[in-house]
């Protein structure tokens, strides 16, 4: 049974390799073995997809006292009209017509976020503000604006 959330997909961004620029897109295709194609993160694993809920973003920009760009926070895909929790963990996103991922775990802010911006990392630590793992379960082409369900 799906719940159908308002949710859709506000973002996409990926980086060809580790501390290199956010390229934001349009479209991108996901697979089970590469995740998002073109992102250097996307191999087999609990990390493969990251997730970030365009709400908790401006939370943790509010805390900080500055509207930064969501690619700061180096996530794959910012979903807006969604809010990530620990109830949700196990649950499977769809996203688009066919894309599915599993929800594993919160997303821990490292300390690479202060480099971005200074107090970055506290503001992302509470309420699941940086966001979610995920591991893709189903192959797709995830557009801008496509509608996201969860699935129970």
């Amino acid at each position: 049974m799906a719940k159908l959330i308002t949710a859709s997909v506000h973002g996409i961004a990926i980086r060809e390799k580790s501390r290199a620029p956010m390229q934001s897109l349009e479209q991108v295709h996901i697979t089970c073995e590469s995740g998002l194609a073109g992102d250097y993160r996307g191999k087999p694993g609990k990390r493969q997809v990251t997730l970030l809920s365009q709400s908790q973003w401006k939370a943790a920009c509010a805390e900080v006292g500055r509207q930064l760009p969501w690619t700061l926070r180096r996530a794959n895909l910012l979903l807006d009209g969604i809010f990530f929790s620990p109830d949700m963990v196990g649950r499977t996103i769809q996203i688009g017509e066919s894309a599915k991922l599993l929800i594993n775990h919160e997303t821990d802010p490292c300390y690479r976020m202060d480099a971005q911006f200074q107090g970055l990392t506290r503001a992302l630590t509470p309420d699941w503000r940086a966001g979610v793992c995920c591991t893709v379960t189903e192959c797709g082409i995830v557009h801008l604006k496509d509608k996201v369900v969860l699935l129970d």
